[in-house]
């Protein structure tokens, strides 16, 4: 695809990410998206077929940028307990600080794909489904070499520790003090997945 067409899409997934994370995505228009861009409704339909097409480019992108703040995290790399509840807590802290630096982006993919959802209806699932197996590498890894317990389903660990950041996301996104309630809920976390409930 040519460097020009590239940057203009872009550019209005730019405009319309912001669009919809400030009114919504069924309140939103192309005229809108049209007006934040500062350009005609005819420059929409050379790049994406209608609003729809436009919004799942949008979550895709977004989802693009969510996986892109962690992959550096290599899912293999960590060969005792320690080194995974360090890794645990870089991955939680590099995913609340995106949370923090791109709220119009995690209200897309907090509320928006969900609306979406309804004109693709396997959108949002899948992008549960593709977060809970990258989740369960990191489990797997453990279970392999022994650190972690073998008697759990990984991929069920996956989506219930992914449920736990999107809920502490969620909530952040409504924080008065993002950054006072960051490093409590990181650290719930982590106990939870590596200590449990119960009391010593």
């Amino acid at each position: 695809m040519p460097q020009d067409v590239v940057d203009k899409r872009d550019a209005i997934l730019r405009a319309a990410g912001k669009v919809f994370a400030e009114r919504g995505y069924h309140a939103t228009g192309i005229s809108d998206i049209a007006r934040e861009l500062g350009a005609g409704h005819g420059t929409f339909y050379r790049y994406f077929k209608n609003k729809e097409d436009i919004a799942r480019s949008v979550v895709a992108r977004a989802l693009g940028q969510v996986m892109g703040a962690i992959a550096d995290e290599d899912p293999g790399s960590s060969q005792s307990l320690e080194q995974y509840r360090e890794q645990v807590g870089r991955i939680g802290h590099k995913l609340f600080d995106l949370v923090v630096a791109e709220p119009a982006l995690c209200r897309i993919l907090f509320y928006d794909a969900i609306a979406i959802d309804r004109a693709e209806p396997e959108l949002a699932g899948r992008a549960m489904e593709a977060a809970a197996q990258y989740t369960a590498a990191f489990i797997h890894n453990g279970q392999d070499r022994g650190f972690l317990r073998r008697d759990l389903d990984a991929h069920v660990v996956g989506l219930a520790v992914n449920g736990m950041i999107l809920t502490g996301a969620v909530r952040l996104l409504h924080a008065q003090d993002p950054q006072a309630m960051r490093d409590p809920w990181i650290r719930t976390v982590e106990t939870l997945m590596f200590d449990g409930l119960g009391s010593s």
